[in-house]
């Protein structure tokens, strides 16, 4: 069983604004409303590739009941916890005349110890020797740094593996902590380590650093360039697709769900990037934090080329 965590969830407002100006009266051409967080956004994508996940985290409020009637809507599994504050809501902007993305985020009510210890055993509760954990995303205040760190180990020590996808210090000390797969982009990578990275060289150099701690696969995405995939005797380089891009919201996220997929399933090296890579390009051709379509994924993939990088 694929299990997400999303310890911050969020209902995800998107709305596109034409010609978008600050200080000024804009007006609404359309909106949507999509249940998000990045564990949630893993778990829909999952089961857009036809297969099961177990949604845990927290829920609180007006925002997380409307969360948990759209996972139940689509069948998606899940056990979360209640909180006495208001899940947040994220207001996606999106310009098509200018082509951006603005996000305005809440931080999201607070997490007490009580609550920390709660989810701590509702993963135990579910993990099992053959779990994959997914814990991706930021964390509510209130919450250590440590959090991923702790559930990593609490999840190995139980026979588990864990994909990691955070950022900062969140990311470092998850790191250290030997998930089985880390998935950074290249600026969490230099937040993490404190260094500036200015080629492809320096970003294979950082990810093995990586590998140091015990994660088996490291896979660094890098937006529309494509994406680098190193394990201890591999380094290769997928290719950006060239494609409409109408959200960015949930590419990574997308990434995350097929990586969990491919790996449950014991997908060869090659077969995880490729679907990987399609499924986040698939993301992409969708507005708001839509998934992308499963017949569009499965086109996506025969697109796909890979360089393999001599080490």
């Amino acid at each position: 069983m694929i299990i997400t965590v999303t310890l911050n969830p969020a209902l995800d407002k998107t709305i596109e604004i034409d010609e978008f100006k600050i200080d000024c009266v804009n007006r609404i051409s359309s909106t949507r409303v999509d249940a998000g967080g990045k564990g949630i956004n893993v778990s829909k994508v999952i089961k857009e590739l036809k297969h099961e996940s177990m949604a845990l985290g927290f829920l609180g409020g007006d925002c997380g009941n409307q969360i948990k009637n759209y996972l139940d809507r689509l069948n998606i599994n899940n056990d979360f916890l209640t909180l006495k504050g208001e899940t947040r809501t994220n207001i996606k902007i999106f310009d098509k005349v200018y082509n951006t993305h603005t996000d305005v985020n809440e931080s999201g009510p607070s997490l007490s110890k009580e609550d920390i210890t709660n989810i701590k055993e509702k993963i135990a509760e579910h993990c099992k020797e053959d779990s994959l954990v997914v814990l991706s995303g930021s964390v509510p205040s209130g919450v250590d740094i440590s959090i991923y760190g702790e559930i990593i180990k609490s999840v190995k020590n139980k026979g588990g593996k864990v994909i990691l996808d955070a950022e900062g210090e969140l990311l470092m000390q998850g790191i250290k902590a030997g998930p089985y797969m880390v998935k950074p982009n290249v600026e969490e990578l230099e937040k993490a380590f404190g260094v500036s990275i200015n080629n492809q060289a320096e970003v294979i150099e950082i990810a093995k650093k990586v590998l140091e701690y015990g994660v088996k696969y490291v896979v660094i995405s890098q937006g529309s360039e494509g994406s680098i995939f190193i394990s201890s005797d591999k380094i290769a380089k997928v290719k950006g697709l060239k494609v409409e891009v109408k959200s960015t919201v949930g590419a990574g996220d997308s990434m995350v769900a097929a990586m969990a997929v491919a790996i449950q399933e014991k997908y060869s090296f090659e077969e995880t990037m490729k679907l990987a890579c399609a499924t986040s390009t698939a993301n992409v051709m969708t507005e708001g934090t839509q998934t992308g379509r499963l017949v569009d994924i499965e086109k996506l993939k025969k697109e796909i080329t890979i360089d393999y990088i001599t080490k």
